[in-house]
């Protein structure tokens, strides 16, 4: 067993994905861009399950410093053989009223950042491995105010629907996990007033995702129990799409 890689890594859907890989005694590379004590934090978790993790500094929207991520991780631990697309950004306003400064950090974040490093894990990850995107629901929701910020993500969707098939003589699978309204800071204190009640209203199960329910589907992907699913979408929005 090699290692595992998880961008954006310390909060949110990122660190509950790192901790879950790490409970499944995968040695987990914790990506953060700036908050180093969260991501110490999540180390430190990992290894009360007994479980090798190292935090790992860098700006994914930098090519060089991702780059050089997916280097330092390597070294670490030997090689790759799962790697988690987890950091994204989001930008909502209707698209008449969308400023490019927003559209190039919306698709810098969410898409170029997804490209490189789905290329990184293409050359590193070892055959039989494992890649996963997280991607987002509105995907398939298309609500008014999430045009830039939507296609930013279908558009990474498409990456792993090809790159599934180049890899697939490898044994690498590749796939991606559309969460719904999932309760973290970015819906709950950046979102807006009322949102996170709205979304759990409209969801047929009645309640917010938590970040653990995305990690676990992350979790089953990275196993071997996953090794005939490729190339696919997974909704988890709790049936609200």
């Amino acid at each position: 067993m090699a290692g595992a890689l998880v961008t954006g890594g310390s909060r949110g859907i990122g660190r509950a994905i790192a901790e879950r890989l790490g409970m499944d005694g995968w040695p987990v590379a914790v990506n953060y861009r700036s908050d180093e004590s969260a991501a110490q934090a999540v180390v430190d978790k990992i290894g009360t399950a007994g479980a090798q993790a190292v935090a790992l500094r860098a700006d994914v929207t930098d090519d060089r410093e991702l780059h050089g991520l997916f280097e330092a991780a390597e070294r670490e631990f030997g090689g790759l053989d799962v790697v988690v697309a987890n950091v994204g950004v989001a930008r909502f306003c209707p698209i008449a009223d969308t400023v490019d400064e927003d559209f190039d950090l919306v698709f810098s974040t969410n898409l170029r950042a997804t490209f490189v490093a789905l290329r990184e894990a293409a050359r590193r990850v070892r055959d039989g491995g494992r890649i996963v995107v997280v991607s987002s629901g509105v995907v398939v929701t298309s609500q008014p105010g999430t045009g830039i910020y939507a296609a930013s993500k279908a558009a990474g969707d498409q990456l792993v629907r090809v790159l599934a098939k180049e890899l697939g003589p490898r044994g690498v699978t590749v796939n991606s996990v559309l969460p719904g309204a999932v309760r973290t800071e970015a819906l709950t204190a950046d979102g807006p007033p009322g949102a996170a009640e709205h979304a759990a209203r409209q969801t047929p199960l009645g309640r917010l995702g938590e970040p653990d329910d995305i990690a676990d589907i992350v979790g089953f992907l990275a196993s071997g129990a996953a090794r005939w699913v490729t190339g696919q979408t997974l909704h988890a929005g709790g049936g609200r799409f």
